[in-house]
């Protein structure tokens, strides 16, 4: 029987200390071989159909993912799009709630609109800032700056108490938090990061009636039957979510398909207390080195104020982490182990 440790081990093999997921996860050798595979196909000129389909498989894993219906899913290339499609469906002059600096492609979109009233508030507070006249509450899970996790229990509370809609951005989640996508009107998440496919592929989940969206970008993919609608308007859009979909970046959900079976053997449970034993770990070498990580408990992502200048640094000593803000961040997953932590904290030390 296969454990969570050799399940790891025969997908992974880096080259250096990668503490980077927060930016983009490492592929795994089934997602590199998927990838081979497409471009091989795409090179020797045969039918793309099974390209299509992974699109297809991947809804459906993600679907089991977020807890949600297949029917529910939309396919696009990235958080920004999605964001702009919640953004249209809301009537001008409308309240937009947002987390102080939260990451740019969830909250651009509602202020590019220019005729809607987006305000902001601290995370930890933004359940209590939902008031009367709040159509949206838009927010990350997980914040990608320091990892802190927002309140979405409360907030979801708050935002019913006053008949808000909510958009929760699980980017910097899905992959080690569970994503009870259904508690929501509408989710999203990349999927290049904590899911460990490549850029270009992610999910939106909608309602059943698909809320407010409306499919302002639906393509010929987005009708019901695809290849009758490439040419003129399309004459009936998808019965399901998939009448959100944009035109697929192929290769991506090729490899993203191979990835998304790696969760489903290793289980969303185990994920998280493995990165979340890491996290603790280094919050603990932390402190006995004198450095305080900005609090985000819970969180697989670690930053530490005023040590994001030594990131070129420890770069070249092969060590991957980011400056965000001048904070070092962290972020530990399903790859990394005891020793990647250590070799952190004692470049750190020196």
């Amino acid at each position: 029987m296969e454990t969570f440790e050799s399940l790891v081990r025969a997908e992974f093999t880096p080259k250096n200390t990668f503490l980077n997921t927060a930016s983009s996860g490492l592929l795994p050798a089934r997602a590199v071989a998927a990838l081979d595979a497409a471009v091989r196909l795409r090179a020797e000129g045969r039918p793309l159909d099974p390209l299509f389909a992974d699109v297809e498989t991947c809804r459906a894993a993600y679907a089991r993912l977020a807890g949600v219906p297949a029917e529910r899913v939309a396919a696009g290339a990235t958080v920004a799009l999605f964001s702009s499609l919640v953004a249209a469906s809301l009537p001008p002059g409308a309240e937009v709630l947002t987390a102080d600096d939260d990451f740019t492609s969830v909250l651009n979109p509602f202020h590019a609109r220019g005729d809607l009233k987006v305000r902001s508030a601290p995370l930890e507070g933004l359940a209590d800032a939902v008031r009367p006249g709040t159509a949206l509450v838009a927010v990350s899970a997980a914040q990608s700056a320091d990892g802190r996790i927002a309140d979405l229990p409360a907030l979801r509370e708050a935002a019913r108490s006053h008949g808000a809609r909510t958009y929760v951005d699980f980017s910097q989640a899905a992959g080690w938090l569970p994503v009870e996508a259904g508690a929501y009107d509408y989710t999203v998440a990349i999927t290049f990061k904590w899911l460990l496919g490549g850029h270009g592929a992610a999910f939106l989940t909608a309602p059943e009636d698909f809320g407010d969206l409306v499919p302002v970008q639906a393509g010929w993919t987005a009708g019901e039957n695809p290849w009758d609608s490439c040419y003129g308007p399309v004459a009936e859009l998808a019965h399901s979510a998939r009448r959100f979909d944009t035109t697929p970046a192929l290769f991506s959900w090729a490899g993203l398909r191979a990835s998304l079976t790696l969760f489903e053997e290793l289980g969303v449970d185990a994920v998280r207390a493995h990165d979340l034993a890491l996290a603790d770990r280094f919050r603990a070498g932390l402190a006995s080195l004198g450095h305080e990580p900005l609090p985000a408990p819970g969180s697989p992502i670690v930053s530490v104020p005023g040590l994001g200048r030594l990131q070129p640094e420890l770069s070249r000593a092969g060590i991957e982490v980011s400056n965000r803000a001048g904070n070092l961040r962290a972020s530990f997953h399903l790859y990394n182990t005891a020793a990647d932590v250590d070799r952190l904290l004692d470049a750190l030390s020196g």
